[in-house]
């Protein structure tokens, strides 16, 4: 299992919901079993697509900036040092309120995969 990983070295790409991300820890690359941990990034004046998960709990927490978050029928504000729990199958998407951009750290267990996103819109 490769147990450390080199955020520079982490080639970033655009997943299904429309965030940049950055897996730092995940199992089809590093070995791992249960979970993932990646940063997503929403620049400014930017949103995720509106989307749910059948079978991975998500946490995010804040690392840089603010924003809105969309949580089934709510809606509120998050900024830098916040965290967020979004239960499986809860629709949710994340809007850049700031000037800078917005840096997430997601955690999901199961780990992240495409085949697990529901785009909502």
């Amino acid at each position: 299992m490769q147990l450390k990983t080199e955020y520079e070295k982490v080639e970033p790409y655009i997943t299904k919901d429309g965030s940049t991300i950055r897996e730092l820890m995940h199992p089809s690359v590093h070995g791992n079993s249960e979970q993932s941990l990646a940063e997503a990034t929403v620049p400014a004046g930017g949103k995720t697509l509106l989307h749910k998960h059948a079978a991975a709990e998500e946490i995010y927490h804040i690392t840089e900036g603010r924003g809105i978050i969309t949580l089934g029928g709510r809606e509120f504000e998050v900024r830098t040092g916040d965290a967020v729990c979004i239960q499986p199958g809860t629709p949710h998407r994340i809007r850049n309120t700031g000037e800078n951009d917005l840096k997430i750290l997601c955690c999901c267990a199961p780990a992240y995969s495409h085949e697990d996103t529901e785009l909502m819109e």
